[in-house]
């Protein structure tokens, strides 16, 4: 019982993480600072792609080894079929995103909800694997997983609520669109682990869809918007400070 309810209030993590970026609209005049967003987001990164490998590939590899004669089938399936999952999502946003009939931060939030989906997918696959019992996931590995989500989301609910403010929405009214642009998120988790014994069968190939699903928001989105703008290497920084601390944590840890 005290699991599943550290992971109820886990698979919540990232949805704070939105409403915490969309609650800037009430306290920022003008867009988040940039060295601190290349930071964040370079951290977000290197603790995304330091999880896929010891949180998700390795434990899928691990759990295949009684099941499988080829051990990395389930993670190499799991892990494209997670990157075309992703390729399909963005295609989707982008046929929205061209569309000229209706307001465009209506088109920008059902974008970053779309987006929302595979994250929290990803958080609801740790926590199975973690309710299991059984997957090598330990609840510190599904948390710090969820933080780091959540700090990605952090600027993506920002990105919300501050155009529409811009386009002359209230405060309030642009603070509950980011915020509900996020509750995709937790919805996803829940469903993933209410479907658990479903799940735990197909969980290395899960584990690795997650893992799929997590690079390819890294090399898409999050690698190119560290980058754009004023040069600076402090996004790189952040990512090698959100690697290691994923990386110390996990192998410590696990």
């Amino acid at each position: 019982m005290e699991n599943i309810l550290y992971s109820m209030m886990g698979i919540l993590i990232p949805f704070l993480g939105t409403s915490l970026g969309s609650a800037f609209v009430f306290f920022l005049r003008k867009n988040m600072n940039e060295n601190f967003q290349k930071l964040m987001i370079g951290f977000a990164s290197g603790v995304m792609i330091a999880a896929s490998v010891w949180s998700l590939i390795l434990p899928s590899v691990e759990m295949a080894e009684d099941s499988y004669q080829l051990i990395w089938i389930p993670a190499a399936v799991g892990f494209i079929l997670g990157v075309l999952f992703l390729i399909f999502v963005n295609r989707m946003a982008e046929r929205i995103e061209s569309r000229k009939d209706g307001k465009k931060f209506n088109m920008l939030m059902f974008s970053v909800t779309l987006h929302n989906i595979p994250e929290g997918m990803a958080v609801g696959v740790c926590f199975a694997g973690f309710l299991a019992g059984n997957s090598g996931i330990l609840l510190i590995e599904a948390i710090v997983l969820a933080i780091g989500i959540a700090i990605q989301n952090i600027p993506e609910g920002a990105i919300i609520s501050m155009p529409m403010k811009m386009e002359g929405a209230s405060k309030k009214k642009s603070f509950l669109a980011g915020v509900l642009s996020g509750a995709v998120e937790p919805i996803a988790a829940l469903i993933t682990i209410l479907l658990i014994n479903m799940v735990v069968p197909l969980l290395p190939y899960l584990l690795s869809f997650a893992a799929g699903a997590m690079i390819f928001v890294v090399a898409e989105e999050l690698i190119p918007e560290m980058h754009s703008g004023k040069k600076s290497s402090l996004g790189v920084i952040g990512v090698m400070i959100g690697f290691v601390i994923m990386m110390v944590l996990d192998i410590a840890l696990g």
